[in-house]
């Protein structure tokens, strides 16, 4: 079996060769290139499993090197290499299409590290077949196709994603799939629900513990951090951190390392980071809820994943996987939906998305008799909030998602109704063409 061959373009001679030197005893073969000409004709020439390029070169610079691989050679893992401190550099090389960088100078545990991952890209590859056979989310539209066009991208790279999204819309079932589809793959995949932890035991369930380090621990206990150890990391609702909390993930995902609490010393961890929330994160930013800098090292790439009323070509098939899975485990045949319940569901918005989904068609799955779910099992009407009772709050949840979710609906329609005309729509509402511009964005709806 061949050596995997890597292409390594700097030019001072002296990385050159402490990176040559260590793929070597990773047992690499390498090839190097002084300038940018030097390496576009080593790509033409030859095929490569890596490649490591400096951001400074003296005919050109690295983005360039990783935008031509981009085009060229697209399943090429590429890291770049830049200055101490560089983070704009880094971010941009991550948005051109980096696997991920590294800094110099050139930490060598930190570059076995991110070569293993390199290499192990091209099993994952290999193990396509079986990755879609777990792959959960369910759907044939045109936003289904080009989200997972964009996941199999991502799932290559080792950059942060911000996967922006409504509620139960299936932003977790999104991070799971990056996770499967990349090189972290047989490592664990850690998901946490930000909003769920209680503020004073964070910083403990996030980085663990010291035994006796505060009352109750009487035992040493590792942390999220260190249980995604090697694989990914998912923070669900990352808005809901608290401020203190959001200063130490930041220099945890900064420095690489953690600090159990009571412990005198860090811990190196590597992990690859998503997150989520269904709050408007930039706005959350504004407002000064969350901090600028953190939001800057999360949203390096965002991922927006489509309500369930953008892409309703796939309720079929989503229905018949629901009522299939309902059926097994009850040991049953899945029941049908008659006519009137399709179009019943064809004609509901959604405002919770899949999740709201799963739960209508479960309570029907209950109701209904024998093997049809008809349109009044559905329950539809009692789910629309009624204008005229403004004294029942038992449907809100959240007043600023309760009142997003009436805007959003309100727009929509008209955008249906004017044949999504924006400016039509802008008079139809009372709003100007820049209000409604704005209001799609803070909605999701700009696309």
């Amino acid at each position: 079996m061949s050596k995997p061959l890597a292409l390594i373009i700097d030019d001072e001679p002296d990385i050159l060769e402490l990176l040559d030197m260590t793929l070597a005893r990773m047992n690499l073969q390498c090839r190097r290139a002084g300038t940018l000409q030097q390496a576009l004709q080593l790509l033409d020439s030859e095929e490569f499993d890596l490649c490591l390029t400096d951001m400074r070169l003296p005919d050109g610079d690295g983005l360039q090197i990783v935008r031509h691989i981009q085009q060229q050679h697209p399943r090429l893992p590429v890291a770049m290499i830049t200055a101490y401190g560089s983070l704009d550099t880094a971010i941009s090389a991550l948005k051109a299409g980096a696997f991920d960088f590294l800094t110099k100078p050139v930490d060598l545990q930190r570059l076995r590290e991110l070569v293993n991952q390199a290499l192990r890209l091209g099993q994952t590859d290999n193990d396509s077949q079986h990755a879609e056979q777990d792959d959960q989310l369910l759907g044939i539209s045109p936003p289904m196709q080009h989200l997972r066009r964009q996941i199999d991208k991502l799932a290559r790279s080792q950059a942060p994603i911000y996967i922006s999204g409504e509620s139960g819309s299936g932003k977790e079932l999104v991070a799971r799939r990056i996770h499967q589809l990349g090189p972290r793959r047989s490592q664990p995949f850690v998901p946490v629900n930000c909003g769920a932890i209680p503020a004073e035991l964070m910083e403990s369930e996030f980085f663990g513990h010291r035994r006796g380090s505060f009352s109750g621990a009487v035992a040493d206990k590792p942390g999220l951090f260190q249980a995604a150890e090697g694989g990914t990391l998912f923070l669900d609702e990352v808005a809901d951190l608290p401020l203190h909390m959001q200063v130490k993930l930041l220099r945890a995902i900064q420095e690489k390392a953690v600090r159990p609490v009571g412990s005198q010393q860090e811990q190196p961890v590597d992990v690859r980071l998503l997150c989520a929330t269904h709050k408007d994160l930039a706005e959350q930013v504004a407002n000064g809820h969350f901090r600028q800098d953190l939001f800057y090292r999360l949203n390096v790439i965002e991922l927006r994943v489509p309500p369930l009323r953008e892409r309703r070509e796939d309720l079929p098939l989503l229905c018949d996987s629901i009522l299939s899975r309902l059926a097994e485990r009850s040991d049953m045949t899945p029941p049908r939906l008659t006519p009137a319940a399709v179009e019943k569901l064809a004609n509901y918005r959604f405002p919770g998305n899949v999740r709201e989904l799963e739960n209508i068609l479960e309570r029907a799955f209950t109701l209904c008799e024998g093997s049809l779910v008809d349109g009044q099992d559905l329950q539809l009407e009692q789910l629309s909030p009624s204008t005229g009772d403004s004294d029942n709050l038992t449907h809100i949840d959240s007043l600023e998602d309760y009142l997003n979710d009436i805007e959003r609906r309100a727009i929509t329609q008209a955008l249906e109704e004017t044949r999504w005309n924006r400016t039509a729509a802008a008079k139809r509402l009372g709003l100007s063409f820049r209000s409604l511009r704005y209001r799609l964005k803070k909605l999701g709806l700009d696309d």
